[in-house]
């Protein structure tokens, strides 16, 4: 049963047209000719199809110098075990696999069902990419450090149930801070914004003993911040003391009584980056929109603290915007989010919902668009989805792309360039990718040793079979 023993040949296929990548506009490659070497190691034939990598800039001959096999369009699917693409396949495509071969792509099931049932009726096995987890999850020292200083700072307000009135403010965003921020949302205080390290003394909004500033002295440049609150009875904690005096034992602690959980993270992902492109565009177009305005000190807003709108919070912090108001599940309630939404200018969207809100809850409503957000301002939609997976975004009926990146209704501009993280990496993402695929293929989760063997955080990601045939 080839479907099912460990795959003997592997294929790595050109990007095409397909239902998420109209005009073929997706034009990078599963994997690049650096991580052929990896999958040669298992064993296996690695056959590449012609053409694969010029769209971000690999050539066939370092395909062929890496060990691959070069084949045209018309042979690329056949009697192959593993075939790997980054995008789900053009329907036409399915008919050249063979029955019981298994596809590893960003399948997306949930948003093309069409193509989900004509992936079953040819029996064809398919590992959806974006469901592929750690397992277990993974906490790296860092991000333990960063989540227990905030989990520390924020413990007196926890205690004597003031959290709901705090104003907490994180100084400057970095990859110190980024666990910190997703804590203190999880937390549910007052407001959560990321503050440049460049703002005004003027810009900061709160002070007093409702306001914690949240700082990393080894990273931030806001010392004239830093000293002016100094001088108010505003509450400070900075990571680097917490680092100092008790960092190791906060982390040895964590892990003795957080034992890893069954399942993580995304193995194969580029959220942080998408965040990047999304939150880059959004600007642009604001830019475009508001000419007279000074993005740097525009309302901006984030909806989420995940791995796409940390991604979003980094861009902006890079290109300057002086505030971030970071929005976390009770501040995006209907009745709460208005306060937020009102004459915002840029409102990046990275917050996810589960499968059974999606098309009955919206975060930003149609007639926010109408009532509250001004004509000019910005959404991007960095979630997306289908007419059968609808995004929290109410106006978003689908993702779009770069044929039309984006719509205005009611005065507003609204783009969901969904799984794009393109605008300026495309050949970054794909060597990014590149690696995750071939670590989950011939390293971590030897996936090369077939359906039978399946990796616990793989064998979640099967959503079409087992088939055999």
């Amino acid at each position: 049963m080839p479907g099912h023993n460990r795959f003997q040949s592997i294929a790595v296929v050109r990007e095409i047209e397909s239902p998420e990548n109209p005009s073929g506009l997706e034009k990078r490659v599963s994997v690049v000719p650096q991580d052929i070497g990896t999958l040669l190691q298992t064993g296996a034939d690695v056959y590449v199809e012609e053409g694969a990598g010029l769209g971000v800039g690999f050539s066939d001959e370092e395909y062929v110098k890496a060990g691959a096999i070069l084949q045209p369009a018309r042979e690329i699917y056949r009697d192959k075990d593993l075939i790997v693409k980054f995008k789900g396949p053009s329907l036409e495509s399915i008919a050249h696999m063979r029955p019981g071969c298994t596809l590893l792509c960003m399948a997306h099931f949930g948003s093309f069902p069409d193509r989900a049932r004509v992936l079953e009726e040819n029996k064809i096995n398919v590992i959806a990419m974006e469901e592929i987890v750690e397992s277990p999850k993974i906490d790296p020292d860092q991000a333990i450090l960063s989540r227990t200083a905030m989990a520390s700072a924020l413990q007196p307000y926890l205690n004597d149930n003031s959290i709901g009135g705090l104003d907490v403010r994180v100084l400057q965003w970095s990859p110190r801070t980024l666990a910190a921020i997703r804590r203190a949302g999880n937390r549910d205080p007052r407001s959560l914004k990321v503050i440049h390290s460049e703002a005004s003394i003027e810009q900061l909004d709160a002070t007093g003993p409702t306001a914690l500033y949240f700082y990393d002295s080894a990273s931030t440049t806001s010392d004239h911040l830093i000293e002016h609150l100094m001088q108010t009875d505003t509450n400070l904690f900075d990571l680097v003391d917490y680092d100092k005096n008790h960092g190791q034992t906060a982390i040895e602690q964590w892990r003795e009584t957080h034992p890893p959980l069954p399942f993580g993270l995304r193995r194969i992902q580029c959220l942080h980056q998408t965040g990047q492109a999304g939150a880059r565009y959004g600007l642009e177009l604001l830019a475009q929109n508001k000419p007279d305005l000074d993005v740097q000190n525009a309302k901006v807003v984030v909806l989420g603290y995940g791995n796409v709108a940390q991604g979003a919070m980094r861009e902006l912090s890079d290109k300057g915007v002086r505030e971030i108001n970071v929005l976390g599940l009770t501040h995006t309630k209907s009745g709460r989010i208005e306060y937020w939404l009102k004459d915002a200018d840029l409102i990046v969207n990275g917050a996810d919902q589960p499968v059974n809100l999606r098309g009955r809850n919206y975060l930003v409503e149609n007639r926010h668009l109408e009532q509250i957000i001004p004509d000019g301002s910005v959404i991007i939609d960095l979630v997306g989805g289908s007419p059968t997976n609808r995004s929290p975004i109410e106006p978003v009926l689908s993702c779009t792309f770069l044929t039309e990146p984006h719509f205005v209704t009611h005065g507003v501009t609204v783009s969901a360039l969904w799984g794009w993280p393109m605008l300026g990496m495309m050949r970054e993402t794909a060597i990014t990718y590149s690696g995750q695929i071939v670590d989950v293929i011939a390293k971590r989760e030897m996936l090369i040793n077939g359906l039978d063997s399946l990796a616990p955080g793989v064998q979640r990601a099967l959503v079409c079979g087992p088939h055999t045939v």
